[in-house]
């Protein structure tokens, strides 16, 4: 197999982890046509085999959705998750049991990533943090990053709802809080989805290759950081971090 057809989302931070997938197809001399679009376009694309690869899906909770006959999970790339941060290192609130009680200075507000609309509706839900008086604040995510950045840069203290990778963790500044009543679910696994039959057609090399890739948030963080900060291509990113020039040695 030379070309197939690979998949991913309108998103930095799949479009750093598809980067990665690409260079080493590449490698194997595979040339991948490229698609990218809205999730749920690509999973019908997935489901009618119009796409090979799709890159990637978080499973076995974000994404079940996704998963249907002929089409195989591949890989365990990272471990993507759901966290509440609050902005400041220093705070002396450590988890989601804190916040009710957490004095005024904490915005009520929380400005809230739609792709966390549901996670968080289960937080306020399960600390009563409702009754205390918080609320959501829902927003395109992109919309929603842009607005916690920049309340992290105002030093404001406010509760940040966050899929890690994500560009903030790398630049820092916050603490996740626990969550011991688990209301914004466990850890996913970030895998490649692959079409039955793509993967009969593939090299048994190529495929323990992809199968044994070994990324991480932090590396997808680093990533996602070297692309909306420092202006770097998804391919100069994966770059870098094939060098070894993406994180601190």
């Amino acid at each position: 197999m030379t070309s197939l057809t690979l998949a991913y989302p309108e998103t930095t931070v799949h479009e750093a982890t598809a980067a990665a997938i690409i260079r080493v197809l590449e490698a194997n001399d595979v040339e991948p046509d490229i698609v990218t679009g809205p999730k749920d376009v690509l999973t019908d694309m997935l489901k009618k085999g119009e796409v090979d690869f799709y890159v990637s899906a978080w499973l076995p909770d974000e994404d079940a959705g996704m998963l249907a006959p002929g089409i195989l999970p591949l890989g365990n790339l990272f471990r993507p998750a759901a966290h509440c941060c609050i902005s400041a290192e220093d705070t002396p609130l450590t988890s989601l049991d804190d916040v009710a009680q957490a004095g005024l200075e904490l915005s009520r507000t929380i400005i809230t990533p739609a792709s966390l609309q549901k996670h968080m509706e289960n937080v306020l839900q399960q600390y009563e943090l409702d009754t205390a008086g918080f609320s959501l604040k829902v927003l395109p995510d992109e919309e929603a990053l842009a607005e916690l950045n920049a309340a992290l840069k105002r030093e404001e203290l406010v509760l940040m709802p966050l899929f890690q990778p994500c560009f903030l963790f790398h630049i820092g500044g916050f603490r996740i809080l626990n969550d011991p009543k688990n209301a914004l679910g466990g850890e996913q696994d970030a895998r490649i989805l692959i079409r039955a039959e793509t993967k009969d057609e593939m090299e048994q090399d190529l495929l323990d290759e992809l199968d044994e890739l070994m990324l991480s948030a932090k590396i997808i963080s680093a990533m996602d950081y070297a692309m909306r900060v420092e202006g770097m291509t998804a391919d100069e990113a994966a770059e870098a971090w094939q060098r070894g020039k993406l994180l601190p040695r």
